[in-house]
């Protein structure tokens, strides 16, 4: 997020289609004590392995689902918020199955000490939902922290963070909590960087935020509620921010096979009364 010196034109206000989150650890999930000593029955290696495996196979699996998102960003002066940005849209299908967004709700923004910026963009798409797939397992530290419960769950506790920092890429830096029994990541607490800090005084922040997950049609642990409360700290001053994304009515997208001659749709036609059915394609072997 850069830092915005005066009210910007009400074009540019609209141009910010998504925010961050941000929360101190103090609002996270019921947590119990960390039991820093080594899981049992499996190694550390493997632990790591299959999260990193199942957190690819989730994020691929949710590009199948349609879903709302609402997106909430705030500036505070003290606890009071003093500018919002709030827009909410549907995540849906057209009719050739590709993704497309249809914004339902979008009042007009009072933020005015703010700007988002393409890597907060990029961050809400890619960071804040999933941070670390079997792909990019090689370009991250992950030290074992220990065990803790986490609401009803046992979990295996991770701290992460990048090796190095390579070109103008995004990374995750934080802890993470993989679930004992199914390997799957369901909380994570931290923040993206790096921070960007130009020599014209150009200033890119980003806060900390957490993300819980719920589990989805029994099997998949997607994102449901990412929140945060952080300030930000530019060389102009601080800006306390308060955000929150929501992500609700999963549900799997199906299409439908057509037939199209000519530009219409071509109906399957029905035997008459009496006459036998035509007999069905044999499947290959």
């Amino acid at each position: 997020m850069r830092f915005r010196s005066r009210p910007a034109p009400l074009a540019s206000l609209f141009s910010i289609l998504l925010g961050l989150i941000v929360l101190s650890q103090s609002a996270r999930a019921q947590e119990g004590a960390l039991d820093k000593s080594p899981p049992k029955g499996i190694t550390v290696e493997e632990i790591i392995k299959r999260f990193a495996a199942k957190e690819k196979e989730f994020k691929e699996a949710r590009d199948q689902y349609t879903f709302r998102q609402d997106v909430k960003v705030m500036t505070l002066d003290g606890d009071t918020p003093d500018g919002m940005y709030q827009q909410v849209f549907d995540v849906t299908f057209d009719d050739k199955g590709h993704k497309i967004k249809n914004v339902v709700f979008a009042p007009q923004p009072t933020l005015e000490r703010l700007m988002m910026t393409e890597e907060d963009f990029d961050d809400i798409e890619n960071r804040l939902p999933f941070v670390l797939t079997a792909d990019e397992i090689g370009e991250y530290d992950i030290l074992y922290v220990g065990q803790q419960k986490q609401d009803e769950l046992d979990t295996y506790v991770f701290d992460i963070a990048p090796k190095q920092i390579v070109g103008k890429k995004r990374y995750f830096q934080g802890r993470i909590w993989v679930d004992n029994h199914d390997f799957q990541i369901v909380e994570t607490y931290g923040k993206t960087v790096p921070d960007i800090r130009k020599k014209k005084g150009q200033e890119n922040l980003f806060p900390k935020f957490t993300t819980w997950r719920e589990q989805i049609d029994g099997q998949y642990w997607f994102p449901t509620y990412t929140r945060a409360e952080d300030t930000l700290k530019f060389a102009m001053g601080d800006i306390k921010i308060r955000e929150v994304i929501k992500y609700t009515n999963y549900k799997r997208f199906g299409a439908k096979s057509k037939i199209i001659y000519e530009g219409q749709e071509v109906q399957k036609a029905e035997p008459k009364p009496g006459e036998p059915k035509p007999p069905e394609t044999p499947k290959p072997q």
